[in-house]
């Protein structure tokens, strides 16, 4: 990358806290956000638990203007952005004159299943014109994101990208591209993943939640050899991503600075991790090149891991065959042990958990670690977060369906060796 892009903000909610002081809290604990699930229905399910947000009230933060017609996708969304701009000391509604050089750029994949669901229920049910036509533009995948521009009044760029577990490493990705091409200067990105009766029960349906299938233990534990499925978490995050320059102009506070990002799709990957890794550690490599830094240089990996067969050995191969004999030096940990898979979310919730990392020297631990498997044989940091002192992270965000994309962070330096 040309120009130095910095994180100057964090908004955040999981199952495990809202705001980043509880949710960093959360994970030095290592405190789980697995809970019974209350949103919905669960009479038909052999499982019961999931990563909710319990406690979510949207007015809380946002006050109760405005809120009557949006769902809960836009208002998790909604919530991150706006303790990300205060978190920035960013003002808002944006002024004229500044509002053309910021914009938005979110991952969201599933976000709209529940909303396009119940619209569709209710004309199926009454006709097509029984439905609320205020309701309609929750059944629209953009629609979070086009609510967080008319809200702070961002009049540059506005995207949502979907490519579903990598959604919000990749929408962080676009706009490190919109920063360093165009003359934006600063830009809200993450991602979102709302705790929804259709895509649960449709994950439970094929069997991939932790006990979804007979005779198996609904247990979330990455790594673990009991691991027999994720556990289902929602959550958002949100960062403010801004030019050096521009935020050195207005005196802001540097949580870390962006260093390189690699993808890779790998076609052999049919709904199943592909145990060769090939994409993962081909994304893995393009991620460290671009960030001019080698395998000595990363000192945590947090990882994609999620409590699947496949997920968690072919991270670990993927791992052992970038960093060689050094892997097994490295710590790499997964939150999702803790807040569950959030899919288009959990790349941007790892994002914020290593900025955590970054500014409280600390290392989140896997919990529920008990039976080793032999073939992931790595250091997870089991059951108790580790003190240290770190300075380049590697986050991973590992898909099924073949998307695989990487993204490093860095302690922020004055100036940075070319």
């Amino acid at each position: 990358m040309d120009r130095r892009i910095v994180i100057t903000g964090l908004g955040v909610l999981a199952s495990t806290g809202i705001g980043k002081n509880e949710f960093w809290a959360g994970l030095k604990e290592g405190r789980s956000g697995m809970k019974p699930i209350t949103l919905f229905d669960m009479s038909t399910c052999r499982t019961k638990l999931g990563g909710e947000i319990s406690d979510f009230k949207a007015e809380d933060i946002l006050g109760q203007k405005g809120l009557r017609n949006l769902d809960r996708t836009t208002k998790l969304t909604l919530c991150a952005s706006q303790l990300a701009m205060d978190d920035a000391g960013i003002k808002y509604p944006l002024l004229e004159a500044e509002t053309d050089e910021f914009g938005v750029s979110l991952g969201s994949t599933m976000g709209s299943v529940w909303s396009i669901s119940e619209f569709d229920k209710e004309a199926l049910r009454n006709g097509p014109r029984s439905v609320n036509p205020a309701l309609f533009s929750n059944t629209v995948m953009n629609s979070p994101a086009s609510h967080v521009s008319i809200r702070f009044n961002i009049q540059g760029f506005n995207s949502t990208i979907s490519t579903g577990f990598c959604s919000s490493i990749d929408a962080i990705y676009y706009a490190l591209n919109m920063l360093e091409l165009y003359d934006y200067n600063v830009v809200l990105s993450g991602g979102v993943e709302e705790m929804c009766e259709q895509t649960y029960k449709g994950f439970h349906k094929i069997g991939h939640l932790a006990g979804s299938r007979p005779g198996k233990e609904e247990v979330n534990c990455p790594y673990d050899k009991r691991r027999n499925g994720i556990m289902f978490g929602e959550g958002a995050a949100m960062v403010i991503l801004e030019n050096l320059e521009h935020a050195r102009k207005r005196n802001a506070k540097i949580y870390a600075e962006i260093l390189g990002y690699g993808t890779c799709f790998d076609p052999k990957s049919r709904n199943i991790y592909s145990p060769k890794a090939e994409g993962a550690i081909e994304a893995i490599k393009m991620c460290l090149d671009d960030a001019a830094i080698g395998i000595d240089d990363i000192d945590y990996i947090s990882a994609s891991g999620n409590s699947t067969l496949d997920c968690d050995y072919m991270e670990t191969n993927a791992v052992k065959n970038v960093f060689g004999g050094r892997a097994k030096s490295i710590p790499i940990s997964s939150i999702k042990s803790m807040i569950g898979e959030s899919f288009s979310a959990s790349g941007a919730l790892n994002l914020a958990a290593s900025l955590g990392v970054l500014e409280e020297e600390f290392i989140p631990p896997t919990i529920n670690y008990v039976q080793p498997d032999k073939r992931c044989d790595l250091d997870y940091v089991p059951n108790k977060a580790q003190k240290n002192r770190v300075k380049n992270i590697l986050i991973d965000s590992f898909s099924p369906t073949g998307s695989n994309s990487t993204l490093t962070i860095g302690k922020y330096k004055e100036s940075r060796p070319k």
